[in-house]
């Protein structure tokens, strides 16, 4: 690998982030410490860095003759290896006398970069790194990179910092004002086309995410992993979409894989969901009523973006809601968010919060309002929850049930005010 492609690609990148204009998303980040930045393809994990960089720039902290940023998809260095990275420094060394803040995009393209990120940050310098795979989060990396390193996860933008792509800032009172119909007016595009910045100001948004998925199920998933029955993969992921909002155990989504003639083994089965898992394609949450054998196996499975998902649905407003209440749960809760199934169903449960939600897109009909009730209320009971929910598309309330407040209100309205 010659020095002369990283002196060039070390400053088409200085010229590049001081000229691109950016929507500013919330980055609150440790002064003196090192980051690994994963996170869904595209969900803009390259333009928070370009913002603060930016930031250190316009405070005078840095100038850009001091960042070192390197994108490792570039087809100029694809064939670069763990032990050429350390021209990186020389070459930068070659064009400037001061010390660089490193930058490695999607570094988990060179195998072995762990060791090169940990020699940097024993060296003292400043590195952030950005990836697409959640296996960067891997108990393995922290033990290389040997706690040196804070751990971010970046998903596509919020339903608030969508509206302030769109130029919309809420006053304190905006549910009260015109600003409400503009809100759920844009709310519309969200609902359908999620958190993908690119996507935003397309006319095919639906041919851009299809793109994306294919980039994300063929190179993340399929070609990283060596995944021979493409077939096989592909059917799963139809599939898990198509059963979204019902929990499933291997066995199930094995037989449901199978019964189309994409036959696949239990093992590969459960290597391809792990492998969409660390794509950031799908994620699960598990029942908190299982047993502990249980919860890897059968789990209710999401989309990481409402955009991605709605790539593989036929009426699909039903499932789109749950999966967005999922998304902006895993995003607050992480691992301590569960759904309950024994006795009762209930959609969302965080026990240390004592807290539940249900998911409803309509509450007209009183069978479907009673079942989301009473499921809660029975929950509530053997729980003494304090925060009960139930979400809806747009209808907005307040019940007292057996002494116990559920407050029903609009996704659009409690990504806002509770969640964004």
């Amino acid at each position: 690998m010659s020095k002369e492609i990283f002196k060039r690609l070390i400053a088409e990148k200085q010229s590049e982030i001081v000229a691109t204009k950016l929507v500013r998303r919330p980055l609150n980040l440790e002064s003196a410490a090192n980051y690994v930045f994963v996170g869904p393809r595209r969900a803009g994990k390259s333009y928070l860095m370009y913002q603060y960089i930016q930031e250190l720039v316009r405070s005078g902290q840095a100038s850009i003759e001091n960042i070192l940023y390197v994108n490792f998809e570039d087809e100029r260095i694809a064939s670069i290896k763990a032990e050429e990275l350390g021209l990186l420094l020389d070459a930068y060394g070659e064009m400037f006398a001061s010390r660089p803040l490193v930058f490695l995009d999607e570094i988990q393209n060179v195998s072995g970069w762990e060791k090169f990120a940990r020699r940097l940050a024993d060296s003292k310098y400043r590195v952030f790194v950005t990836g697409s795979n959640a296996k960067m989060l891997a108990r393995e990396i922290y033990t290389t990179l040997g706690g040196r390193f804070i751990a971010r996860e970046v998903f596509p933008f919020s339903f608030r910092e969508y509206l302030s792509f769109h130029g919309m800032a809420l006053d304190k009172n905006w549910e009260y004002k015109d600003e409400r119909k503009d809100v759920v007016r844009l709310f519309r595009d969200y609902f359908y086309y999620g958190g993908f910045a690119e996507s935003f100001a397309m006319n095919d948004k639906r041919g851009w995410l299809n793109s994306l998925y294919q980039k994300i199920l063929l190179g993340d998933v399929i070609s990283r992993n060596e995944i021979r029955n493409e077939n096989a993969i592909r059917v799963l992921v139809k599939k898990l979409a198509e059963s979204l909002m019902q929990p499933s155990s291997l066995a199930r989504i094995k037989n449901i894989v199978d019964s189309t003639g994409a036959t696949v083994s239990r093992n590969a089965l459960t290597d391809y969901l792990r492998h969409l898992a660390d794509a950031y394609l799908i994620f699960g949450i598990s029942n908190f009523s299982d047993k502990l054998g249980n919860k890897e196996t059968f789990k209710k499975r999401y989309f990481f973006d409402n955009g991605l998902l709605n790539n593989f649905l036929f009426d699909p407003e039903s499932k789109l809601l749950e999966n967005l209440v999922a998304i902006e749960l895993k995003k607050k809760y992480g691992d301590r968010l569960f759904f309950y199934n024994k006795n009762v169903e209930v959609d969302f449960f965080i026990p240390d919060e004592r807290r539940a939600a249900q998911v409803s897109y309509d509450m007209t009909d009183d069978i479907t309002r009673n079942r989301e009730i009473s499921a809660l209320l029975k929950l509530s009971k053997a729980y003494n929850l304090e925060k009960l929910e139930i979400i809806t598309f747009n209808e907005e309330s307040s019940l007292e049930e057996s002494g116990v407040v559920i407050q029903v209100i609009p996704i659009w309205k409690w990504l806002l005010t509770d969640i964004g």
